[in-house]
């Protein structure tokens, strides 16, 4: 089985550093592969950012259908163009704020969310509603951290974030944390341990979804809003974003 984790934005550091988290939980015989567009922002903090993310994700999602992957994750907690990429895909396609937050669900009475910076938790909490998960969110939390300092060597990241997550638990009456930036990935099990409740990172149960859903043979409907986009003509530079033969004319 192959399953590939497209990191929508363009830092490698944070790319890495899902790949290692998820091999380290997949199955033997499944093979990981961790890739980011060549093009995109450096890192996803707004609508904005999510909105030119997407070419280059769907652009992954092309050339792993013409590579034989069988499923796909989208490693961003917004989950940017999870229903566009579901349409260009036969296999299976998960995002990590979809994964972390219904299996939150399944562990605990009710979850919070802590995120990098406020301006985002709208996104966290829209994504909730939408998936049906607002009934089980405490809250949206905000460490006021940049996602990019979660790279830099020597920041006091982890200690931030794991304070946040105590306050969770205090004043949220919250029972179990998903952690809602991909680049949170390697400090799950450590802040599990520190804080006594379960830890969700939603990069490695967005690969434990995949690899299950394809297990079962499940791939994504072809029916209804999920099939193929119409062919038709693009201009400019999304002339190479027209589809052709169930695929992109071309992959950069």
């Amino acid at each position: 089985m192959k399953i590939r984790i497209i990191n929508p934005n363009t830092t490698w550091s944070m790319t890495e550093k899902m790949a290692a988290s998820a091999r380290a939980i997949a199955r033997p015989g499944t093979e990981v592969v961790a890739v980011s567009p060549s093009m995109g922002p450096a890192s996803i903090e707004s609508h904005y950012d999510e909105a030119l993310a997407v070419p280059g994700l769907l652009q992954e999602v092309a050339r792993g259908e013409r590579e034989g992957v069988d499923g796909y994750v989208i490693a961003c907690f917004g989950d940017p163009g999870l229903l566009a990429a579901r349409e260009l895909a036969r296999g299976p396609v998960v995002g990590i704020a979809e994964a972390a937050m219904h299996m939150a669900s399944l562990i605990g009475s009710r979850f919070s969310v802590v995120t990098t910076l406020g301006r985002t938790t709208g996104i966290a909490w829209h994504l909730a509603e939408a998936y049906g998960m607002k009934r089980f969110c405490a809250k949206v939390r905000a460490c006021e951290l940049p996602v990019l300092e979660l790279e830099r060597p020597g920041s006091n990241a982890r200690a931030l974030i794991t304070d946040e997550c105590r306050r969770a638990l205090e004043e949220d009456g919250a029972d179990v944390i998903v952690l809602g930036c991909a680049g949170m990935t390697d400090l799950c099990e450590a802040i599990s341990h520190e804080i006594g409740v379960p830890v969700i990172d939603g990069v490695t149960a967005a690969v434990q979804l995949v690899d299950s859903l394809v297990s079962l043979g499940l791939r994504t409907s072809k029916r209804g809003p999920l099939a193929a986009p119409p062919v038709k003509a693009y201009s400019g530079v999304l002339q190479g974003f027209a589809l052709q033969d169930g695929g992109l004319k071309q992959v950069a």
